[in-house]
């Protein structure tokens, strides 16, 4: 017996629970003063300016040019991180980079 050609029904199951899946931040890129250029799981690649943002309280640090460049991405947390554990939620990153995205050659 031959199997037939017809999709399990399995497959869509995977892709329902991908319409609700958030990509997120796999690689990052000081590209200027205070932007940053920000790969994501679903291969989306933005720009995200944050030289207009007035940093205050814990992320106050992140005014500092020397310190903000030692941006890192947290593969567990999806997102990127700085050395004192100073993070950013990555549903606004990834709205920021959707706005300004850059389109691969």
């Amino acid at each position: 017996g031959m199997s037939s050609c017809s999709p399990s029904s399995r497959w869509r199951s995977i892709e329902d629970v991908s319409q609700s899946y958030l990509p997120v931040v796999v690689g990052v890129a000081v590209v200027g003063d205070h932007v940053l250029r920000l790969l994501f799981s679903d291969g989306t690649v933005g720009d995200v300016d944050f030289s207009a943002e007035q940093w205050t309280g814990v992320l106050a640090p992140l005014n500092d040019s020397g310190y903000f460049a030692e941006v890192a991405v947290d593969q567990e947390a999806g997102t990127i991180v700085w050395p004192d554990g100073i993070d950013l939620a990555p549903e606004p990153l990834y709205e920021q980079a959707k706005a300004h995205p850059l389109i691969a050659a």
